[in-house]
């Protein structure tokens, strides 16, 4: 699916920091509560002050196995803790514990739909790695008397940092690809997902090359903390890229920040290779040994899987698979479903009405499916009475109107608005006589072979019924009566 940009192949890989779930830090007992004052969740340990060592915290490593097994990754059953060595003002001890040979999740893919044009296809982005880490503190340049200042609150903060291969050729494909990764790690319970506070932190190295070539020179695009940004930073990044290599320049490895206020990337620093980090293992923690026993455990104790459950929607309810892949975006649409589709037996009809007009209702209004003023309940008594031919499906889309604002239940706005079908079979066969009385012309074209005078013939019908006649009986009478 690469899609070319004036005659260039975009390549993209993702390294994502997922701030893990745990009430305590990696390698201490401090809090890792947002929002408090700086300084005030930062442990002897933390501050990296003489004598202390790190202890790891099982609840991080029990995260990481679960995202391995949400996946399908390889859970490494040793792993190893390096150093990665750089000074920066925030980073107390000169250095980060992270994993650098040996991680704890090796492999895996993560795998989403995506339109194009008119196309929906299946896109599998092959994940190389997720590794375990401590987060640095943070830099505050707020003026205090002519100096930054240092918060050492986040320093220890557990992340597992999830590293894609090279395998998404659009801006398009990277945003399916985060928001997909972001709903596992949000769906298993190991992340927040907050992107605003930093608990899902996305970095993009983008690439160009002709198609058939070998990789380019990647830049990568630091702490993007929206989708929305992310698109325009990858967009902008690529037409700046190309731009380059036209006017004969030579693309140089950086890493780079997106200004959203002017729309475009600006270079940061030179980008570092591994070896300018000398990693070498932490002398003062084991390898990380994770038994057979301990994985099963942590499976047995999982909720159901996204994809688990999307395969269960084809089996079960015969759902197209894109269906249940967007059904299962977020467990409380997927709870949703499911008790609607149960409630009225009719799970495609269930997923139609809850993909489209529930769908266009909550996100004109920036709701979620919990806030939602039509319960499932309501939902599927509305289907009920489409089924049943009660009411039509333009009829529907009132009473759907009349739940969303409160205006009672389904077979009471339905009475209220006269909604009902006209299922009288004579007085519908009198409203089509007087039709076709009146319009001879339509008959005799239909007749003649001309489908599509029919269509002239059912407005009439409709519009004489006021609304009130089935498509599917007035059709049926219609062609008996023109043989």
């Amino acid at each position: 699916m690469s899609k070319l940009v004036q005659g260039y192949e975009v390549v993209i890989g993702f390294e994502t920091h997922a701030q893990l779930s745990t009430k305590s830090k990696i390698f201490s007992r401090a809090s890792v509560a947002f929002g408090a004052e700086p300084n005030t969740q930062a442990c002897a340990v933390d501050m990296a002050l003489p004598g202390t060592l790190p202890v790891m915290n099982v609840g991080a490593v029990e995260r990481a196995i679960e995202f391995g097994l949400a996946i399908n990754a390889h859970i490494a059953e040793r792993s190893i803790f390096a150093r990665k060595n750089y000074f920066y003002p925030d980073l107390p001890k000169g250095y980060q514990i992270s994993q650098f040979e040996i991680p704890v999740v090796q492999g895996g893919e993560v795998s989403f739909f995506l339109e194009v044009g008119k196309e929906t296809v299946r896109k599998t982005v092959r994940l190389e790695r997720a590794h375990l880490e401590e987060d640095a503190g943070k830099s505050l340049h707020e003026d205090f008397i002519g100096q930054s200042g240092i918060d050492l609150n986040r320093a220890g903060t557990p992340l597992l940092e999830i590293v894609t291969q090279p395998d998404m050729r659009s801006s398009e494909e990277a945003v399916a690809y985060a928001k997909e990764l972001h709903k596992i790690v949000t769906w298993i319970g190991i992340c927040d997902g907050n992107m605003q506070e930093g608990s899902f932190r996305c970095d993009a190295n983008v690439s160009v090359r002709k198609p058939g070539g070998p990789l380019g020179t990647r830049r990568e695009i630091k702490n993007l903390n929206s989708f929305k940004f992310m698109q325009q930073a990858i967009d902008y990044e690529v037409r700046w890229q190309i731009d380059q290599i036209e006017d004969g320049h030579t693309i140089q490895q950086a890493t780079v920040l997106f200004d959203p206020d002017t729309g475009e990337t600006r270079a940061m620093r030179t980008k570092e290779d591994a070896a300018d980090y000398r990693y070498f293992p932490d002398p003062d923690l084991p390898p990380l040994v994770i038994g057979r026993d301990w994985v099963e455990r942590v499976k047995s104790e999982m909720a159901e899987l996204p994809r688990v459950m999307a395969e269960r929607f084809v089996r079960d309810y015969a759902l197209p698979e894109y269906d249940a892949t967007q059904l299962t975006q977020s467990k409380a649409v997927a709870a949703y479903f499911e008790a609607t589709a149960k409630a009225c037996g009719q799970a495609k009809l269930a997923s139609n009405w809850i993909m489209g007009e529930v769908s266009r209702r909550l996100n004109a209004s920036e709701m979620a499916i919990e806030q939602a003023p039509v319960s499932a309940a309501q939902l599927a008594a509305l289907i009920g009475r489409i089924s049943d031919n009660t009411i039509s499906n333009n009829a529907a889309r009132q009473v759907f109107e009349g739940l969303w604002n409160g205006e009672g239940e389904v077979d009471a706005i339905i009475e209220a608005k006269g909604l009902k079908q006209m299922n009288d079979t004579g007085e519908l066969e009198k409203i089509i006589d007087d039709v076709l009385a009146a319009n001879p012309k339509n008959v005799e074209e239909f007749k003649a072979g001309n489908a599509k005078a029919l269509n002239g013939l059912v407005g009439p019908i409709m519009k004489a019924s006021k609304g009130k006649a089935n498509p599917g009986q007035v059709n049926a009478l219609l062609m008996q009566k023109l043989g």
